[in-house]
């Protein structure tokens, strides 16, 4: 199924008060395919990421190589990348293998 995901870095910026304060930096906005954790073969295969809880894939943006520094913004959640790489090494689509990041409560 195709969602919105917003792929974003950290920005890190000095306040007045000299303290620095880390925002969001939005390097784009795409659609793109999800697939959440699941007992298929294919999941059993990415043993190497067993802390993935979700893929996706999208078509490559050019100028923007997403490396595992960047976090994908999907419906109001937030996912750290554990893996990027490019679909059979065409140039034509990412993957991206991704932790969801849960909020506690406190």
């Amino acid at each position: 199924m195709s969602f919105l995901i917003i792929i974003v870095s950290n920005n890190h910026e000095k306040d007045s008060e000299g303290f620095i304060v880390t925002t969001d930096k939005t390097l784009a906005s795409v659609r793109a395919y999800k697939e959440e954790k699941h007992g298929s073969e294919t999941w059993k295969n990415r043993a190497a990421f067993s802390t993935a809880t979700t893929l996706f894939r999208f078509r490559k943006i050019p100028n923007l190589a997403v490396t595992t520094e960047m976090f994908i913004i999907c419906d109001e959640e937030r996912y750290n990348i554990v893996s990027a790489e490019d679909v059979k090494g065409r140039g034509m689509y990412v993957e991206l293998l991704a932790v969801k990041v849960s909020v506690s409560e406190g």
